[in-house]
């Protein structure tokens, strides 16, 4: 996305107290270094206008700013400065937190704004991120060689996506891009059957909490659709837990 004309819908200019601070040590997030990959992630920014807390020279202080334009084909995007801040030259750690994941890179620049728009700063993409998910309780993925199911019936069309994890708060489905259609974030399916071992049967409603798409150079086009659990009994988070301790100790002596 070339055009610089702000999107109505996006949210307006953050404040201090939007402020998200950097992974810290002793984390351990995965490296995203696909062109393609930062590209989505930034226009997703640039169309949401969610927050990007910018710490200049390895300073404590914050500046808050947002993602105005993405180009994917330079590539290259347009930081969006709040009015009145001014990023001294050098480099420059970028933390903001996507759907489902705490998103941080560094750049270095002098920073030289826009012609008479002294807040807007190109720059050029990342040679790579950092990325640290977000997840509000620990998740297992599916075992090798085992495949979880998850079937549902939304407006009379039945679905049947593969579980690839889950945890106490939710799962992680996947499936071919047709596959998907009508599951948009913050959709929910109401008595899905999660197959989630052998004999493991259950019955639950869900929440659709991040959709991205991806290419598997198997399978083509997917579609990653994670979900939380709506109204879950304690009994059946209880015998969660006890599935993911079993799963868990299972992996370990193998």
């Amino acid at each position: 996305m070339n055009d610089l004309t702000p999107n109505p819908l996006r949210k307006g200019p953050p404040s201090l107290s939007d402020a998200i601070e950097p992974i810290a040590p002793g984390a351990k997030p995965h490296h995203m270094t696909d062109p393609w990959d930062i590209g989505e992630t930034l226009t997703r920014l640039a169309e949401s206008g969610d927050a990007v807390t910018i710490y200049p020279n390895d300073s404590s202080v914050a500046l808050m700013a947002r993602i105005l334009s993405v180009d994917e084909e330079l590539p290259h995007f347009v930081i969006e400065l709040n009015d009145g801040a001014c990023l001294p030259p050098g480099a420059a750690v970028f933390v903001a937190l996507t759907q489902s994941a705490k998103l941080q890179f560094t750049l270095s620049s002098g920073w030289v704004s826009l012609a008479d728009q002294p807040t807007l700063l190109p720059a050029d993409f990342p040679e790579q991120c950092l990325v640290l998910e977000r997840r509000e309780s620990p998740r297992l993925e599916a075992p090798l060689g085992a495949y979880h199911l998850a079937a549902f019936v939304l407006e009379g069309r039945p679905y049947e996506l593969q579980v690839y994890d889950f945890s106490v708060g939710g799962v992680g489905m996947r499936a071919r891009k047709r596959d998907t259609i009508g599951l948009y974030v913050g959709r929910k399916l109401s008595r899905v059957r999660l197959e989630l071992g052998p004999e493991k049967v259950m019955i639950a409603d869900l929440e659709i909490r991040l959709s991205r798409g991806f290419r598997s150079f198997l399978l083509g086009e997917q579609v990653q659709i994670g979900c939380r659990f709506l109204n879950l009994s304690a009994a059946m988070q209880d015998e969660l837990a006890q599935l993911l301790i079993h799963l868990g100790s299972g992996r370990k002596r193998g």
